[in-house]
């Protein structure tokens, strides 16, 4: 077998051993690239790398495979982050922790010199993680504040609600499809690749780079102003229904050619005789046979999945169940009454059982939201990108600002303002984790994971408690009332909730 053929048999041999023992974090990013048009990217990311490292085989002539084994302690790391990704059911870092063990394993099979070649091919595979809608809210802000500005600027007036504003002939929101993401991603795959295969200096490359992630972000920007005045001196005939998005995708197009063809004026071709010069040759040195020169590296690889499979048969997993809901026991003059008008419910999903009821006294009215879980799976997790107080697609409320609430007792509510069509709302919520309240995503998640791994019943729950009214001073006057009265009641409850059910 040459040498050539070796390498590629490598390659090949190390994605099958990886995909076959990280099987379900794989699947669930190529589900992911298939069903969602943000990472369908992800699709071309194996070919495309593959085709690079093909692109290089000249540079291979005359290296032979030298595992590196310190790669075996990285690789250790990459697993010990996917297990607490598991454990704590947070896709996000399962799928970067399995990405990272694939880059790894490459380098620590073939070796440091034959990495070297491959280096931008092999780290061409981090454009598959499907990762980036943690800047959907950041990058919707930023949307709408750019394009208020620049209405007003063109002489519109523009009353602003958060993500939500009017204009004299009609009225406009910033959803996830506007935050620009999808060009953002794209346009930084596409933009690195074409650094890579047009320019030899690293600060060319680099500079372009920045190009890909600016120049998108800007044209995203241009693009919500020029719907919105496409829109306005067209009094909505157009630029409101499906031109909407082709004119978005025709200006963006429009916008990253000019960026390309403004780039090629600096392309830098690549020497033909400077990129098929082969390394010197590299002797195997030792007798050791290549299968056991490896050994250590697939070690290193399966070392997470057994130790998730042993966690999760041992004792230190107890599979659990939460909880009935119990009623919350209010004091007078507070009683049960009907809904509200408009209705709010926080967007959560998953959830073993969830509890919604509505308290009055007299005066105002109250209402109280409580969702549990138990034995945490994918889609049924506590704390996922799906569960919020407010997803950013809700076309009736919309989150004006949130910030450090008042004091449970176990810990800080997170308060959050909101408007509806006619109505002002004020909201406490938290998510309840062996025994406190905590309101932060990530500290959440740690307490997740920590729990388990001290061998507690892994049960949690959300709760919220909101009052709406005609603005936020009343508002925020029956939560007070409410909680004087009821507080401690509505942290018993959530704690009660939140236990694991007797057996």
């Amino acid at each position: 077998m040459s040498p050539l053929v070796q390498v590629f048999s490598a390659i090949s041999a190390i994605l099958v051993w990886v995909i076959a023992w990280y099987f379900g974090t794989a699947q669930e990013v190529s589900s992911i690239w298939w069903r969602s048009d943000t990472f369908a990217h992800g699709l071309l990311v194996l070919p495309i790398s593959g085709w690079l490292a093909w692109r290089n085989k000249d540079r291979l002539v005359g290296l032979s495979i030298q595992p590196a084994l310190v790669m075996a302690l990285p690789i250790l790391a990459a697993g010990f982050g996917w297990l607490l990704g598991e454990l704590a059911s947070v896709a996000s870092v399962t799928h970067v922790a399995l990405a990272f063990v694939l880059i790894f394993s490459l380098v620590g099979v073939l070796g440091f010199r034959l990495a070297r070649p491959l280096a931008f091919p092999i780290l061409f595979l981090l454009f598959g993680i499907p990762i980036g809608e943690f800047l959907l809210p950041v990058m919707m802000d930023y949307t709408a504040e750019f394009t208020i500005a620049a209405v007003r600027l063109s002489g519109v007036p523009v009353y602003q609600e958060g993500l939500h504003f009017v204009i004299p002939n009609g009225r406009w929101s910033v959803v996830e499809a506007c935050s620009g993401v999808r060009y953002l991603i794209a346009s930084l795959m596409v933009g690195t690749l074409y650094a890579y295969l047009s320019y030899r200096s690293l600060r060319r490359r680099l500079l372009f780079v920045a190009a890909a992630i600016v120049v998108p972000v800007i044209a995203n920007w241009l693009r919500a102003y020029m719907i919105v005045m496409l829109g306005y001196l067209s009094d909505n005939r157009i630029a409101t229904g499906v031109d909407h998005l082709l004119y978005g995708w025709l200006f963006f197009g429009i916008v990253i050619i000019l960026m390309f063809w403004i780039g090629g004026r600096w392309r830098e071709d690549l020497d033909p005789a400077e990129t098929q010069q082969p390394l010197p040759m590299v002797s195997h040195g030792g007798d050791r046979p290549g299968f056991a020169r490896v050994v250590p590296l697939a070690l290193a690889i399966l070392a997470a999945p057994l130790t998730l499979h042993y966690v999760e048969r041992s004792e230190l997993l107890h599979p659990a169940t939460a909880s009935p809901i119990p009623p919350l026991t209010v004091s007078a003059p507070w009683r049960e009454a009907n809904a509200p008008l408009p209705e709010f419910k926080p967007s959560f999903m998953g959830y073993r059982e969830d509890s919604l009821r509505h308290y009055t006294d007299g005066t105002h009215v109250v209402s109280v939201y409580v969702a549990t879980y138990a034995d945490q799976q994918p889609g049924h997790e506590l704390v996922q990108s799906q569960n919020a107080l407010l997803l950013p697609n809700n076309s009736h409320w919309n989150r004006l600002n949130e910030g450090q609430g008042p004091d449970s007792g176990a810990g800080r509510w997170l308060e959050t303002r909101m408007s509806g069509a006619s109505v002002k709302a004020l909201v406490w919520s938290g998510y309840w984790i062996n025994g406190r309240l905590v309101t932060n995503d990530y500290v959440a998640k740690g307490l997740l994971v920590l729990g388990r791994l001290q061998g507690h019943p892994d049960t949690s729950a959300f709760g919220a408690v909101w009052a709406s009214a005609e603005d936020d001073l009343k508002a925020g006057a029956a939560l007070q009332a409410f909680q004087q009265v009821n507080g401690q009641a509505l942290v018993d409850q959530i704690a009660a909730a939140a236990r694991p059910a007797q057996k």
